[in-house]
């Protein structure tokens, strides 16, 4: 049986009709920009390559993941312009006519990595993406991280010393929370440049490990993950995995008495193996628990 997942990230989407990381038929790939453009264009690529039994959706957000809420479907908040709002369920729906699995971009990415990649096997473990911005999901207990909405990892409060970096941060709601400070945009925002033309800068990369290994030590201490897996453009610099790694062995001081923040550090915290496909993989998992509820 053939699904359909969608990598809906608010910079683009990613489109792809197969089973599994062996058996991706078709994929495209293309820009945000309205709602109405950007949905259509999803539809019509769906329809134009086969019948697919369902289409499972991984969104940027904030979204309405509860299934009882009269506004489940759509993104919510979003500073992303013209998006708050948006209905991506019922258009897709009234579109495509198959049932429609929708969750969080993240979360997505980290179903991907537990059927197939880097987490396969485990529970309890978290999927973090320092990109353009910064999400965060996972699952617990082998159930996706759903409750009052979904994880907001990306907004946590982190520590901030403004003598050492005065940057206010690009976080529209919250201004210095882990996006405002950590993420790609605040990089490009604060250095003056995009990260991936300051690659040779070790103070550049050495603030955003620190910044970084802040935001992690939290998820270890308040949701005690058996792995990190660390996603998204920012993570592609070859430098950063070994400082932060480095950099939340020296914040945990050896409180945590497990042999994964310590020698075993290297697997604790890890990169997607599905490298940047673990997105929409997982969107196609997600159609498939759909169709087989």
């Amino acid at each position: 049986m053939t699904y359909g997942g969608i990598e809906a990230g608010g910079t683009k989407w990613v489109c792809a009709i197969g089973e599994g990381p062996a058996d991706l038929h078709d994929t495209v790939t293309f820009p945000t920009t309205t709602p109405r453009e950007t949905i259509a264009r999803a539809a019509d690529f769906f329809a134009r390559n086969g019948t697919v039994a369902a289409v499972g959706v991984g969104s940027f957000g904030p979204i309405d993941v509860r299934r009882s809420s009269p506004t489940w479907g759509r993104i919510t908040t979003t500073p992303k312009a013209g998006w708050a709002g948006t209905d991506v369920v019922a258009a897709l729906g009234l579109a495509l006519d198959v049932p429609v699995a929708f969750d969080t971009d993240v979360n997505a990415a980290a179903l991907g990595e537990q059927r197939w990649g880097a987490a396969v096997g485990l529970v309890t473990f978290c999927y973090v993406t320092i990109g353009t911005g910064i999400g965060g999901g996972g699952m617990a207990n082998g159930r996706l991280m759903h409750g009052l909405l979904h994880p907001e990892l990306g907004h946590m409060r982190i520590p901030h010393d403004r003598q050492r970096d005065p940057f206010d941060g690009v976080c529209p709601y919250h201004g210095d929370c882990f996006e405002g400070l950590a993420s790609g945009e605040a990089v490009r925002q604060r250095w003056g440049a995009p990260g991936e033309t300051l690659t040779d800068d070790a103070a550049v990369w050495q603030l955003e490990a620190e910044y970084v290994a802040l935001g992690l030590v939290n998820v270890i201490c308040t949701l005690s993950p058996q792995r990190i897996v660390l996603g998204g453009g920012v993570m592609q610099q070859s430098a950063l995995l070994p400082l932060v790694r480095g950099e939340v062995r020296r914040l945990l001081a050896g409180y945590i008495d497990a042999p994964e923040l310590g020698d075993g550090i290297d697997e604790f915290i890890v990169a997607p193996g599905l490298g940047d496909r673990a997105g929409v993989l997982g969107a196609i998992e997600l159609a498939r628990r759909a169709n087989d509820a």
